[in-house]
């Protein structure tokens, strides 16, 4: 049985996640402010975690940077929940580690629609993927695992995924939303502009230079590529 944490002040929302997640077999498990969920979450980590931005005690946004930068909790999926429809609003929480998103008010139809899109892309990749070796920075698919200079980078799944689907087909472009279908599935809620956030945290992540990358290179006007002629 998979678990759910959410963390949500509202016990009406609450209550609503709880009855239709557990209608569909997941195990719920609530807490009300940001300081008591993050202690719950490092205690006992969920299957995933769903986030409201706005929160007593600790905001979603820093919870979200604190399971980022945690190797023990880094690949944990996060969906946000939020009652701000505007898109900054949605990037912010991206940028800040979250994988997707929800804004209030929500179907519970939809909201159990995402939550198990999400946990199936952050199933591990098959057995037929390689590890890749570039210049300085390693890959390996089996363990989820990313070293630059033989330092490990911290990602999440999604961050993995995404890195993992360029530098296996290097130095090909990709449009946003042909990531999108590779990476985030056919059941995707995210836009294309998400694309463009995950690239710029990958880049922080994995370059020497974000701001000159040697491989995850934009081609104006048509997407992203992964580029190894430098290495």
């Amino acid at each position: 049985m998979k678990r759910v944490l959410i963390i949500e002040d509202d016990r009406d929302i609450v209550e609503l996640v709880r009855y239709n997640l557990a209608s569909e077999g997941f195990q719920v498990i609530a807490a009300s402010d940001g300081a008591t969920g993050l202690a719950q979450l490092r205690k006992s980590p969920p299957d995933l975690l769903l986030l409201d931005l706005m929160l007593p005690k600790l905001s979603g946004l820093e919870i979200c940077k604190e399971i980022r930068r945690d190797a023990a909790l880094n690949r944990l999926p996060i969906l946000m929940l939020t009652a701000r429809g505007e898109e900054a609003d949605r990037v912010v929480g991206l940028e800040m580690g979250a994988d997707d998103y929800v804004t209030k008010p929500f179907s519970p139809r939809e909201l159990v629609a995402r939550v198990k899109a999400l946990l199936r892309r952050a199933e591990p990749a098959g057995d037929t993927a390689r590890p890749i070796e570039v210049g300085r920075l390693s890959i390996d698919p089996s363990a989820y695992r990313v070293t630059r200079g033989g330092k490990p980078v911290t990602l999440s799944t999604l961050e993995f995924r995404l890195l993992y689907y360029l530098a296996s087909r290097p130095n090909k472009v990709f449009t946003r939303d042909q990531l999108l279908d590779a990476v985030w599935g056919t059941e995707r809620f995210v836009t294309p502009r998400s694309v463009d956030v995950y690239i710029r945290r990958l880049r922080e992540k994995i370059e020497a230079d974000p701001e000159r990358p040697a491989h995850l290179k934009t081609v104006r006007g048509a997407g992203y590529l992964f580029e190894t002629r430098a290495s």
